[in-house]
């Protein structure tokens, strides 16, 4: 005769087995971070946490980053502006320089060849604030 206990322990055993197997899904909460240094990336950088939209000033704690980037690894999904003004000016803003700022998607980057506003440029050493944004 089949028990009511070996059809609750089957299906219980089952239910089990398919939540362990299911990936888990990367929490919303979990903050996207940026890859920054002054070698090449991946090896020797700082990993930095980033609000979408909020500007990253290289002050404080990454004061000595300030005008030091040479590499950057920004997150599939993200586009990271690198700027060499702090408080993220941008071209045609403020005193801002032409060509006074970079956008990168993601991917590993060297600065000394990313593109710039009127094609490649050389934008090493030049970084000052950051500001990065989900595609």
């Amino acid at each position: 005769m089949f028990s009511y206990k070996t059809l609750f322990a089957s299906t219980l055993a089952a239910v089990l087995a398919l939540a362990a197997a299911a990936p888990a899904k990367p929490s919303p909460d979990v903050p996207a971070t940026i890859e920054i240094g002054s070698g090449n990336c991946p090896t020797g950088g700082v990993t930095v946490p980033v609000v979408s939209d909020a500007c990253i000033n290289l002050i404080g704690g990454l004061s000595f980053l300030d005008k030091e980037i040479s590499g950057a690894i920004v997150p599939g999904g993200f586009v990271c502006t690198f700027f060499q003004d702090f408080g993220c000016i941008a071209t045609g803003t403020g005193n801002a320089p032409t060509n006074s700022e970079v956008v990168l998607v993601g991917g590993t980057w060297h600065m000394s060849n990313v593109p710039g506003l009127s094609g490649p440029i050389n934008f090493n050493d030049l970084t000052s604030s950051i500001s990065c944004s989900p595609v």
